[in-house]
Formats: structure tokens, sequence, C-alpha cells
């Protein structure tokens, strides 16, 4: 399925204070594939992110994003395609109650009341969170909130699910609840990261990256058990792999 493809040739990003954030990066990501990026702080994890339903756009290179190449004309297209769940909850959240706030996306792409309220029921179901519907979502808790930030993206049915940080300030039941949630997703899935067990849980590959170049791309289990990698690129095993 050609409209679920993220390809990126030979990318570069580079921000206005002059930082090289992107250095030549070749990517291919195909239909329902599950995949990791993980690196340190700074090695470019969130930048390749925001390029990919075009919150940035490349200083030189292509993205193909669903048989559409990523410009400022298209990317309003590849908005439909790829749903980002970005770090912090509250830059996602901000309509007085939960219905609304999920209810934004499709309303925006232009779905009559009926059908809004369709995807916003099952949306909300999906991820546990109905009941929450007529709350405001600054008095969720944070896995409530990233519950939500899920449903609001998952009801635009994108064909591509990216998510930053997903798992950052979970308590472990919220954690291993979002863990279920994403395993059950049958979404193209790119998650970046620093919970390498839940990398490890979740998805089938895994690319590691830094200071903005590729450095290993494989199954997940063969990277995040390559100690030495790991250690090169300022991470660590797995806890699930410690144990062994």
């Amino acid at each position: 399925m050609s409209h679920h493809i993220v390809k990126f040739e030979n990318v570069t990003f580079k921000y206005p204070d002059g930082t090289e954030a992107l250095k030549g990066i070749n990517l291919l990501i195909t239909h329902g594939e599950s995949v990791g990026i993980v690196g340190a702080n700074g090695s470019g994890k969130t930048t390749l992110l925001m390029h990919l339903n075009g919150y940035l756009i490349p200083t030189t290179g292509i993205i193909n994003i669903g048989d559409i190449i990523l410009n400022k004309k298209t990317r309003l297209e590849i908005r439909k395609k790829v749903g980002v769940v970005f770090q912090n909850p509250d830059d996602q959240l901000f309509m007085p109650t939960v219905y609304e706030d999920v209810a934004f996306g499709p309303i925006n792409m232009g779905f009559d009341e009926r059908n809004v309220e369709i995807k916003v029921k099952s949306a909300l179901e999906i991820v546990g969170c109905y009941d929450l519907k007529d709350k405001p979502p600054h008095h969720l808790s944070g896995g409530q909130k990233r519950a939500v930030a899920i449903a609001s993206v998952i009801a635009m049915e994108p064909d591509i699910l990216a998510m930053d940080e997903p798992s950052s300030n979970l308590d472990p039941k919220s954690r291993r609840s979002l863990i279920n949630l994403l395993k059950s997703f049958s979404h193209t899935k790119i998650i970046a990261s620093h919970d390498l067990d839940m990398i490890l849980d979740v998805c089938n590959r895994c690319i590691v990256i830094k200071e903005g170049v590729i450095v290993a791309d494989g199954p997940s289990e063969v990277i995040l058990s390559n100690e030495k990698l790991l250690e090169e690129n300022n991470l660590e095993l797995p806890l699930s792999l410690q144990k062994r």
C-alpha cells in the first residue's frame, strides 16, 4: 500500500540558528511497520518526527509520504495521512472539554455532526476514555491526557501514527495501558522514545540516530541487545535484557 509509505531521501534540516539537526537521512518505512527511533538527547529524533506531517520542511532532500512529496503546498494533505502525538499532551489539548478536543480534527476535515460524533465516540472508546468526554482536559491525570491526545489523532483516522516520547511521565499502570493500546493498533507506527523497553515491546524495527545521522537500523531485538552500539550512543540495554 503505497499510501502508507514514508520515504526520506538525503534529507537535511538546519534550524535558523544554524544548528544542523538532520544530515542526509535516507529512510523507508512501509505499510504496517512499527518503528522505534532512539538516540541521546539532541540526536535529532524529534526533528525527524516533526517532518512527518510538515511541521518542519526539509532544508534539502525529498520526503515522500504516501506518494505525496512534502512541501508547503502539500502539508495540509499530508496531515490527513499522518497523525503526530506530541511529547507534552498539553501542547495538543486546548478545547474546553475532552469531546471538543477529539472532535476538533474531524470537524476541520469537513465531517458532518453525526460522523464527528461517531468518530469521537470510537476514538475515546479505543483509548478507554469515553467516560471523560465532558471533562476539561486540564483536570485529567497525565495518563488520561496522553490517552485523550492519542484519541484526538486517531479520530482523524490517519494511515500513519507518529509519537514523541509517549510513555514519559506515566505511572507503571498507565504505561502498560499505553503499550497494550499501541500493540492493538494496525496503523503504521513511528515512535521516538528513551523508553527502550517500550520500543522492544511495541516495535519490530529500531533505528538509532546520532547527531542527525542514522547509525543503525534493524530488528529491535538485535539493535537493542547490542550493548556496544547502545553505549556509543549514550543509551543502555533495556531493563528486560539486563535481567537476562
